[in-house]
Parts: structure tokens; sequence; C-alpha cells
């Protein structure tokens, strides 16, 4: 452990970790067995999700975040798949959107109520089929509104439009053995994935070709990990020939050899890395540990500094990170992750010691905020763009009405052929009416009763444009298909 000598100026070299008290953990949330690499939690400014058991079926816990204490048994969870859920994953552009893969090789998208959840959720808002074997990666595109990208066990990567629920790529010989990990780069024009065959890649997924490959980036057996850093430099976890665990550094450009290379310890646990492109700083928790590692990373050799450990009495079972913008600024918070115990939820609060109360600008730089920069069209189209970055001097302030209206045109605007790839359980036309549920009492709130007629009155004949519009589509195409069955075309 030569590197922790280094004595380097940081002001992240004093950053400390420190779980909550008590009563502001969550308790009593039977945590799922399923034995799979996933983080089991995700999380964002409004929402806490986690994977639990259940039985007959696969589900999970969504709880508003101010929900702490014990959670009772009979606390409703969203609950649509068949088997197992192994991963869930937040839409970075909508905060009462989540996806989630299961063992029953479906991939779901579900509204959360604004308020959480008073019954339990079992009608998605979308279904998308195209898997062969079960889903265990879910992970949206970081810029592209409604782009969501799964991968299973049948090693093949599909990317889908939430919106339309189409298929838009399938990438099916990339990978000859099982995907570990999949993690977008900074402005999703490409992905890299860890993989059973010990290979690195980097890939371009709407050209559907193969950019960069590092065979044996580790050399253990064990699962890897693979993350893009801002700079488009990839960080990886993984195990050497002799099981000791390893972070490695690596530059796109030359993948011969890695920039830096690392090892920890001799432990067992599959290293799950976090990272914060406003800090550079990378969390690493190992599954089964009690501690949190973490490095800065810098463009000076040796390019990965150890900070600091943060260490618990139990081990974790699961981690989940908070956006940036969900943090409190005023404490001087740079990351807050929620570790799942056997029985419980805890948060774990990441802070920079300070002593004065103003905002510190060198902390926060601007943030990924959850304005989508691409509508879905124009990435499939080529076009790239960064993460619209927002302010968070006058701390975030989530806005329900504008993630609404804009799901809510997106799917309007849906012109899917009927039984396109994964086409949705139920059917075009109900999908707007699912997210439009919530959007006239969000949008209403203190309004008198005409404006809400007026506003609801509207919105049918929106919907039954939609479905006119649909009826028609259908009609073409059925025509069409008859034309071409029979030979006309």
């Amino acid at each position: 452990m030569s590197f922790r000598k280094v004595v380097r100026q940081s002001k992240f070299r004093h950053v400390f970790g420190q779980p909550v008290k008590n009563d502001q953990c969550y308790e009593d949330i039977r945590v799922s067995r399923v034995t799979w690499d996933s983080t089991f939690c995700a999380v964002n400014p409004k929402f806490l999700a986690v994977i639990v058991e259940a039985s007959g079926g696969g589900a999970f816990l969504v709880l508003p975040l101010s929900k702490t204490g014990r959670i009772d048994k009979a606390y409703p969870t969203v609950c649509g798949h068949t088997g197992p859920v192994l991963d869930i994953d937040w839409c970075p552009h909508n905060d009462e959107v989540i996806a989630s893969g299961s063992e029953d090789c479906s991939v779901m998208v579900w509204q959360i109520p604004e308020n959480g959840l008073t019954s339990p959720l079992t009608e998605p808002v979308v279904v998308l089929e195209g898997h062969t074997k079960r889903v265990g990666i879910i992970t949206w595109h970081p810029t592209a509104r409604n782009v969501l990208l799964s991968a299973g066990c049948d090693n093949m990567v599909l990317i889908w439009n939430v919106g339309t629920a189409e298929e838009l790529y399938r990438l099916d010989t990339l990978h000859p053995d099982l995907i570990y990990n999949i993690s977008w780069n900074r402005n999703g024009s490409l992905f890299c994935s860890a993989c059973k065959d010990k290979s690195v890649r980097i890939i371009d997924p709407r050209r559907g070709t193969l950019v960069a490959e590092r065979e044996k980036a580790h050399e253990g057996a064990r699962p890897m990990r693979a993350i893009f850093l801002a700079d488009g430099k990839v960080f990886t976890t993984g195990f050497s020939r002799m099981s000791e665990r390893q972070l490695a550094l690596w530059d796109p450009g030359n993948l011969e050899e890695p920039m830096a290379l690392q090892e920890l310890d001799s432990s067992n646990g599959a290293l799950l890395p976090f990272y914060d492109p406003d800090t550079s700083v990378v969390y690493v928790c190992g599954k089964g540990d009690s501690s949190i590692r973490y490095f800065e990373v810098t463009d000076e050799p040796p390019y990965i500094h150890f900070l600091n450990t943060f260490t618990s009495k139990e081990p974790q079972r699961g981690m989940g990170s908070m956006p940036k913008r969900g943090l409190e600024v005023s404490k001087c918070e740079i990351a807050r992750f929620y570790k799942l115990h056997e029985r419980k939820c805890e948060p774990i609060v990441m802070t920079v010691p300070r002593k004065s109360d103003l905002f510190q600008d060198d902390l926060y730089p601007d943030t990924a905020g959850p304005e989508a920069a691409l509508e879905a069209e124009e990435w499939v189209s080529g076009q790239d763009a960064e993460p619209i970055l927002i302010s968070l001097r006058e701390a975030y302030v989530p806005s329900k009405q504008r993630d609404l209206k804009v799901s809510r045109r997106n799917v309007l605007s849906d012109s899917r052929p009927t039984g396109a790839p994964g086409s949705t359980r139920l059917g075009a036309p109900t999908i707007p009416a699912t997210i439009a549920d919530t959007a006239p009492s969000s949008s209403l709130a203190g309004a008198g009763e005409a404006g809400k007629l007026e506003e609801v009155v509207q919105e049918l004949q929106t919907l039954r444009a939609l479905v006119k519009v649909q009826g028609e589509r259908i009609s073409r195409l059925e025509l069409q298909l008859g034309r071409l069955e029979n030979g006309d075309a």
C-alpha cells in the first residue's frame, strides 16, 4: 500500500464519512437475497428505491426520502415482474420515472406517483421485451431523453426509446460472455463494458462497432467493473491472478498498458465504483465489505491518489449514490451513499470540513441537471450533447410540471407502428393516459373548477385526436401489409 505514503495537497484530503442517526435510517427492509452483483439500490432527490425479497415474483420498494424509520411490512411495492428484480435505475431527466430489469427477461418502466405509493404498483407504463435471458443491467442515457440501455445474460445489449417502446439498437455479437456492467461516457456517444471474458470494451452503440478493446484488463476470474470518467478515460476494478483486488486507469487511445494500477487487498467481494465528475473523486465499495474507499483521479502521475477510507461495523449488501443535485450544499456534503444492510438502509454522508457558512464554489462547480440535452430522435440521428449544467448555489428545487409535460409531449408525438419490437403491453394510446393521470393535478394546484374542467376537456380532445391518428395509421399499415402479402408492392 505504498501509495498511502505520498502526502499531497488536495481539498478532498480530509473528506470524512458519517452515518446518519438511527432515526434517519430506513428500518425493517427485507433486502433481496438474489445472487447478483448489482447495487440493489437507486436514489434520487425525491425517492429511495430498494430491491426487496418478494414471494412469487420480483419487487422493489420506492420510499419518499423523508419516510425514515421503520417501514411497515405491508408498505406497497412495485411488483409487476414475475421473476426477481436484478437491477433498477432512476431516469436522470424525470425523478418520478424508474426502470427495472428482471429474471423474467423483461424491462419495465414505471411512473411513480408524485407523493409515493399508496397501493401496490403492478402496471408499468411500458414493458420492453427483447431479451431471451434474465436482464441484469439497466442504465439510462445521460443526456438524451427516454433512451434506455439494458443488458442480459443472453450477452446482448439492447437500446430502447422508452417514449415509443421501440428497440433502437440490438448489439448481439460484441460480447461472447456474461456482461458484468456497462457505463455511458459523459455525452452518451459511447459506452464501456466489462465482460466475463476479462475484456474491457469501448463500443459505439449507434454504429454497432467496437472502438477499442483490452483483453485481460484484470487477470483474475472474479467480476470486474469499468466506468467512463468525464475526460474520457476508463477506470476499472477487478482482481489479479492471485485474487487480489485491483484498481486501474486506462487511456482509451492506448489500452496496451494501464496508466495506473493499484492493488488493494485480498477480499473476494466485487468492487463497485461510484464516480463524481464534478470533483474527480471515485468511491469504491466492496460487496460484503464494511468500508468505502475513496480516491482522487488527477492528470498527473500516479493519477489515482488514495484519499481515505470510511469504515463501519456492518458489511454492505448493496449501495446507492445520490445525484449531486440532491445533496445539502450548506453542509459541504459532496456525496451521500445509501448503504444496504440485511434489514435496513443507512445513509452515509461524505463531507468536506469547512468553517465558512458561505456557498463553496470550489466544491460545487455547475453540475448535471435534470433537463435532457437531446430528444431520443436527435441522438439516433447522430447528434451528441454534453449534460445541461445547473448551479447549486441556490439549492436545487425540482420542478414537477416540466418533467410531466415533457413526458406527455414525447409520448403524444408517438408515431410508432403498433407491434413494433418490444411494444407496450397496454398498446400505444394508453401510455399518455398513464402519464397524464398525474399531470393536471400537479399543474392545477389552487386553480378554479372551470380551469380544471377546461384542462380535462383539452386533455380528452388531445387523446381522442391521438387515438384517431393511431387508428388511421394502423389502417394504412394493414393495407400496406395486405399489398405486400399479395405481391402488389
